[in-house]
């Protein structure tokens, strides 16, 4: 079952730097943003519960044939309930520009003298899955060293000894004589960690240019995951992972779990793309030639992160519904203000739609800001989340 939102994205420009306090929708400069109660008054976190709905509006650069940009109109439920209102969902993903990368830890290596083992890495990300089928597939082999002549055949090799063998073998360039041939350092880093812990961390993924042609649609969420096996003897055309099921012999852990970056400037520019059309009184189309795009306004401040605000309503008018809708066209709107440490916009415009919708869920991650890692043990991160889809 598949259903339908008519959405209406308001993005502040970094220069608005305080909600609205005078005047009505008819007044707004273009850009800012404001929050109106039901008489088109200004909406403050002291009297908007009281309108009987609320409107969010943006003025615009044209305004021929059309006035400012304003969503339909929204009932909250401060309160909790007993408010008959509108509101079906209301959240927000607060920005994060740095996402997260993959960290997996192999340890308790159980490998005895002379013993072949092959560790193996399969990494998925969008871009990785349109150059390899199920994704980036590659192993190492190695042997361990031979037994000395008073040493114990049944010993296991110390782990440090392995994982300087299995950092030898990854880090090698890829044969052939092409730099740019891909091999394990184009994706991971490797690093030995105390002697019984090898670390292996996914790459940032590569930021690849945005095209000046306003009607594409370039920006894309992806993320690198990958799993890691280790397991005994040679790296063969079988399937490892049913093969080799009962042969493993080091232990992978994922750590830290790849995320995706949130409010990056180019993401909200996409939402600005892809909704276009309900933004707009006329002229809904983007062309390839900027002069046919009129009505097409950016407010996105490239470099900038911005916390987004969804929220999805039906019609406020009853009578306005369809009888026989087997699924109702509701709206949404999403609101993307800009983080900015100077002054915290962002706090204004939350404080006023908490007092007319309730309080605001967070649905974003927790941002780590930086992607370094250093050679002590990581603060697990693990989920209850499946290690199939790291």
């Amino acid at each position: 079952m598949a259903d339908f939102s008519l959405t209406t994205v308001f993005v502040v420009p970094v220069t608005q730097d305080a909600v609205v306090s005078s005047g009505s929708t008819q007044d707004l400069d273009p850009g800012i943003v404001g929050i109106f109660k039901s008489d088109y008054s200004v909406a403050t976190a002291g009297n908007i519960a009281a309108s009987p709905y609320f409107y969010v509006a943006q003025g615009r650069t044209n305004t021929y044939l059309q006035g400012s940009k304003r969503s339909d109109k929204i009932k909250g439920c401060p309160s909790g309930s007993g408010c008959n209102s509108n509101v079906t969902e209301w959240y927000k993903v607060s920005g994060c520009p740095t996402a997260a990368n993959q960290i997996t830890d192999v340890t308790n290596f159980t490998v005895q003298c002379g013993e072949t083992i092959t560790l193996t890495l399969r990494a998925h990300s969008s871009y990785i899955d349109t150059l390899y089928f199920n994704g980036f597939t590659r192993s190492v082999t190695i042997q361990a060293p031979c037994c000395g002549c008073d040493e114990n055949p049944c010993d296991d090799v110390s782990d440090d000894t392995i994982i300087n063998l299995l950092i030898a073998k990854l880090t090698q360039q890829a044969p052939g004589i092409n730099p740019d041939n891909i091999n394990f350092n184009t994706f991971f880093t490797f690093e030995n960690v105390g002697g019984t812990i090898l670390r292996i961390t996914g790459k940032p993924l590569t930021q690849y240019g945005q095209p000046c042609d306003i009607a594409a649609f370039p920006f894309e969420y992806d993320r690198m995951s990958f799993r890691t096996f280790v397991y005994a003897g040679p790296a063969t055309t079988a399937d490892f992972i049913v093969a080799d099921a009962c042969n493993l012999v080091a232990n992978p852990i994922i750590t830290q779990r790849a995320s995706y970056a949130t409010g990056q400037s180019a993401e909200i520019a996409q939402l600005e793309k892809n909704f276009y059309s309900y933004q707009a009184g006329y002229l809904k189309h983007l062309y390839r030639m900027n002069g046919y795009n009129g009505n097409f306004e950016s407010w996105v401040s490239d470099g900038s992160t911005y916390t987004t605000y969804y929220i999805r309503f039906n019609e406020y008018n009853k009578s306005e519904y369809q009888w026989g809708d087997y699924i109702m066209q509701d709206s949404t709107v999403i609101i993307a203000v800009p983080v900015k440490t100077s002054n915290d916009i962002t706090t204004a415009f939350e404080a006023i739609l908490v007092a007319g919708l309730g309080t605001v869920v967070d649905q974003g991650i927790p941002c780590i800001t930086t992607t370094t890692t250093t050679s002590s043990a990581p603060v697990s991160t693990t989920t209850t989340t499946s290690t199939n889809i790291p």
